[in-house]
């Protein structure tokens, strides 16, 4: 495969890799991070899945893999922030914490390029079944993992067909008048956080469901994840954010190319 010179870009979001866990996209993320540099990377919580490595140990060399890239990024002198979420909560007590050079916190403030101020959370904090009712939590997780592993069969059939990636637990989810529901209720407290804490917008992870929206003065970025969906959010240098979908390369380049980004969807100041 021909080198292609990496995208660059001012600051790199994602979230939601789930590394632990047998449905994580590790191959997908480590071609994702060969074509994508940035000069700060946010890692907006579940980045590694300890409910699952609680249940049982699964930790193969592309998950090692994925960590050894950020570690070294950070060498790099790229800033490295990783933000805890609820999969990897046990990090909450390390806050101001350097592992290697990437700093742990609950939450940060990043302001972008253009000035404007952004909340930078996980959001399991503002989800009340995470926090009230753990047993559903947990009970939710086994439901989600079912989802996944209907994921990779789907995967396997449509790869001998030739057929790109597509995600059956992200089509659910968006068919599922109560899932709609609950995103559509989780974009609007985040969005009343930021709202409080006197920034512009709020970028987050958590409910796996990648999209830009304003809500009034309020911007509303959530990252996605990979698992399901494959997907980032970018800060291009003159401020304004773009959501990338990976896996979609898979319909447009041919497979002696390898993959090849990059699909752009979304963007600062889109109608909600």
């Amino acid at each position: 495969m021909s080198e292609t010179a990496p995208s660059r870009y001012k600051t790199l979001f994602i979230s939601d890799l789930h590394l632990g866990s047998k449905a994580a996209k590790a191959e997908f993320l480590i071609d994702f991070l060969r074509y994508h540099e940035a000069d700060t990377i946010y890692l907006v919580g579940d980045i590694v899945d300890g409910w699952r490595l609680r249940r049982s140990w699964h930790w193969p060399q592309a998950h090692n893999d994925v960590v050894q890239k950020l570690l070294r990024q950070a060498r790099k002198g790229v800033n490295i922030f990783y933000i805890a979420g609820n999969h990897d909560e046990f990090l909450r007590m390390f806050q101001g914490t350097h592992f290697g050079g990437i700093v742990v916190s609950d939450r940060a403030i990043h302001e972008t390029a253009d000035g404007k101020r952004f909340l930078v959370i996980h959001g399991d904090q503002f989800d009340t079944i995470v926090h009230n009712v753990r047993w559903l939590a947990y009970l939710g997780d086994r439901a989600y993992d079912f989802a996944i592993s209907v994921n990779r069969v789907v995967f396997r059939i449509r790869r001998v067909l030739g057929l790109p990636y597509w995600s059956f637990s992200s089509w659910a989810k968006v068919k599922v008048k109560k899932a709609v529901n609950f995103i559509g209720a989780f974009q609007k407290v985040l969005s009343e956080e930021a709202r409080r804490s006197e920034v512009d917008g709020v970028i987050c992870g958590h409910i796996h469901h990648a999209v830009i929206e304003q809500f009034d003065e309020i911007t509303y970025v959530n990252t996605g994840d990979w698992v399901e969906s494959c997907t980032a959010v970018v800060e291009n240098f003159d401020g304004s954010l773009e959501i990338l979908y990976w896996p979609k390369v898979l319909s447009v380049a041919p497979k002696e190319t390898g993959f090849k980004p990059r699909l752009i969807e979304g963007s600062v100041g889109e109608a909600a």
